[in-house]
């Protein structure tokens, strides 16, 4: 295992139920972090419980191009380089095809695929420079397998995991590392504005996913893994 101690990582969706416990796993392990997510005062709570300054947090919602451009120049205002970029953030829009909205599709696309293009295009030049770095995004199981009523959500997910490895392709001469992981239900306020009866207390606990992606930051330069599947025990779909 590779130490995370004094690597330089920005986490997006750091106030969610996995990205709040990821930053607390970065910061336990000596990570330089800057933390980045919608909610300003929930931003400022997570930072405060951790001892991130201020300057490295910013308030944003990334499927803005001019809010990206902000979060990049702040973000090189603190630090040099980029080691690992972590995007936690994400929205799920669960309705059948004939409650599907256009401004449900919309939403869905921008949070879960504009936003993670934006974020490359601003951070990957850096890793470029270096010819290293580590960008893990999580597209969850829905961009593997297919689920009634979720149409857009695997729309947008797909599309993750389709621009990703095309990039993937794109680096494969450098030490720049990707990796997609692929989460089965996990217990975390995702599901509080869902309309869908599910068994929370049988999903993936929030702490073991945020556990799983601090398991993939600490992966030696000498491989990389492409995927990680990890879904509940009684529910496991591929």
């Amino acid at each position: 295992m590779e130490t995370v101690k004094g690597k330089n990582v920005l986490v997006t969706g750091a106030t969610g139920g996995i990205g709040a416990k990821l930053v607390k796993l970065l910061a336990g392990s000596g990570a330089n972090l800057f933390i980045t997510a919608r909610n300003e005062e929930k931003l400022r709570q997570v930072a405060g419980e951790n001892n991130i300054a201020t300057e490295r947090t910013a308030a944003i919602n990334i499927a803005d191009t001019a809010a990206v451009g902000k979060l990049k120049e702040k973000y090189f205002q603190q630090f040099s380089s980029i080691d690992i970029l972590v995007n936690a953030a994400g929205i799920g829009v669960i309705k059948p095809m004939d409650q599907l909205t256009d401004a449900d599709f919309m939403q869905s696309v921008q949070t879960n695929l504009l936003a993670p293009f934006l974020l490359v295009k601003a951070f990957l030049p850096a890793m470029k420079e270096e010819k290293k770095g580590l960008i893990i995004n999580i597209p969850g199981i829905l961009g593997k397998v297919p689920m009634a009523g979720a149409a857009a959500y695997c729309a947008s997910k797909y599309g993750l995991v389709g621009m990703m490895q095309s990039i993937r392709e794109e680096v494969k001469r450098t030490e720049i590392r990707i990796t997609n992981l692929y989460l089965g239900g996990v217990d975390s306020p995702f599901w509080d504005t869902i309309d869908l009866k599910v068994q929370r207390e049988k999903m993936v606990q929030a702490e073991e996913a945020a556990k799983a992606i601090w398991f993939l930051c600490q992966q030696p330069t000498s491989g990389v893994i492409n995927e990680m599947v990890l879904q509940p025990f009684n529910h496991q779909v591929i």
